[in-house]
């Protein structure tokens, strides 16, 4: 039966969504409030650079071809995909740096140079992250996260130690050198949590680093949104931009339409892509299924404090994407989640599209990104922002020694107050809820509001996280839940 949908907001889950709902025969319209398309995804250009705002790591390439898949499609019938060698690299300090490679012997050679005996453990570990990758990606993650029984399979109960113990507990028995462990607790950081606190189960994405690799879309980030926008307008989903909905209209504990600059919009469903928190403000407290006590009580991911800049030379002794761990790892971890507050000596990630992109830059210029995790809901200021880029460029020119200050012809800052502005940020949030044991799953809130009937939600605050990967599975999940609502 074909049901008039409206979708608010235009992020990888929500772009997602529209395609898989106009597959099943729905009219569909999305509503972004911003004048671009992509959420936290979207791209900016000024004085010949081009910027991805927000996602850089292309990760999981298996997740984005089994979405196109399910349109008949491939992922290279909408974007050109470049695998990154090396994947990126860690400095440590002054001439002291790792590369990571984009094939595992590469990176086993690596880990056993640095610490003898090191290689094969490497490949244990990297096996077992497969073979929970199999479990999580190839079907755990395609679960709406309604039951608890989702997660009850005779696989998982083989690995059910592996939820009670956490990753960076694992890598420490077996990596005794301070950098490789640091580079092994990276990749969970996008789960949004301390490695400390994520299960030893979601080392898979150890798998998703080392063994899928880091690839980057020809033209940037935007690619994909891009490929997405293009799939849905085939499938005949409509969009607008400069849309921002005012309220969620309800009659007899159903969703009926929205509010768009007084106007109302009627639908037969309700499906948000946007903030969650923010999305329930869109209505009357007696229909929000969350207080905001359990907003206050979750875990979030950090926040983030992002600025890209434009250089008028060519950035020299630095890879496509660069993470800088000249600093103590945990006593910034700890400012972020034990004791919110500015780190005294951040850690810090810097991206050169350039590098690999052409496009990205004039000739003979670069294009940067630098990012520095924040935690969510901290103060934020002008004032301090200059601060810490002053920080991050002064140890920047000194790890890479090259001087780059003077070479700074655009600078443009994103912080904590502009994902409140910009995409409704509960604490000004930048990735989400973390994935913590407390939090995975159908402990995350739900797809489908438990208060009023015909109201949907999808994103990195529900099932199954944060990451554009999860986002894309998460716009999956929602259209074959309000599929099987209409079918009952």
């Amino acid at each position: 039966m074909k049901k008039t949908i409206s979708i608010i907001g235009s992020g990888f889950s929500a772009l997602a969504a529209s395609c898989y709902l106009a597959q099943q025969g729905h009219e569909v319209t999305i509503y972004e409030k911003n004048d671009s398309i992509g959420g936290r995804a979207r791209q900016f250009k000024s004085n010949g650079f081009t910027f991805d705002m927000g996602p850089s790591w292309y990760w999981m390439p298996d997740v984005f071809e089994r979405f196109f898949n399910d349109f008949d499609k491939k992922q290279s019938d909408y974007y050109e995909l470049i695998k990154l060698n090396p994947a990126y690299r860690v400095y440590f300090g002054i001439g002291d740096f790792i590369s990571i490679h984009d094939n595992l012997e590469a990176i086993k050679s690596t880990f056993e140079n640095i610490e003898k005996g090191s290689g094969q453990k490497l490949q244990s570990f990297i096996n077992s992250a497969k073979s929970n990758y199999d479990i999580a990606i190839k079907d755990l993650v395609y679960r709406p996260g309604v039951s608890a029984l989702e997660l009850i399979t005779p696989k998982t109960i083989l690995k059910l130690n592996q939820f009670l113990s956490n990753v960076s507990s694992d890598i420490r028995k077996e990596f005794k050198d301070e950098r490789l462990i640091q580079i092994l607790e990276f990749p969970v950081l996008f789960l949004g949590a301390k490695p400390s606190k994520t299960p030893s189960f979601y080392n898979f994405m150890n798998y998703a680093d080392f063994g899928l690799g880091t690839w980057h879309p020809k033209t940037g980030m935007f690619d994909v949104v891009r490929g997405i926008e293009k799939l849905a307008l085939e499938l005949g989903v409509t969009i607008k931009t400069n849309s921002p909905v005012e309220k969620i209209i309800i009659e007899d504990q159903t969703a009926t339409g929205i509010i768009i600059d007084g106007k109302k919009i009627k639908s037969d469903i309700i499906l948000s892509g946007a903030d969650y928190h923010h999305t329930e403000t869109l209505l009357e407290k007696q229909h929000r299924s969350y207080s905001e006590t359990y907003w206050e009580s979750r875990v979030f991911a950090p926040s983030s404090l992002l600025f890209f800049v434009g250089f008028d030379k060519k950035i020299e002794n630095i890879t496509h994407h660069a993470l800088f761990f000249d600093v103590d790892f945990n006593q910034h971890a700890a400012d972020i989640y034990d004791n919110p507050k500015w780190p005294d000596a951040p850690l810090f990630y810097a991206n050169f599209p350039s590098k690999t992109d052409e496009t990205a830059a004039p000739e003979g210029m670069e294009t940067g990104f630098f990012l520095i995790p924040l935690a969510p809901g901290i103060n934020d200021s002008q004032l301090l922002r200059e601060e810490y880029f002053a920080k991050i460029i002064n140890r920047f020119e000194q790890i890479t020694q090259q001087k780059i200050k003077n070479n700074i012809i655009f600078k443009r800052s994103f912080c904590k107050n502009d994902f409140v502005t910009d995409y409704h940020a509960y604490k000004g949030n930048a990735y989400g809820m973390a994935n913590t044991l407390l939090q995975t799953a159908f402990l995350r809130p739900k797809l489908k509001s438990k208060k009023v009937r015909n109201l949907y939600f999808t994103g990195q605050l529900t099932v199954p996280g944060p990451g554009v990967p999860p986002a894309l599975i998460s716009g999956k999940l929602v259209a074959e839940l309000i599929q099987k609502s209409l079918r009952s």
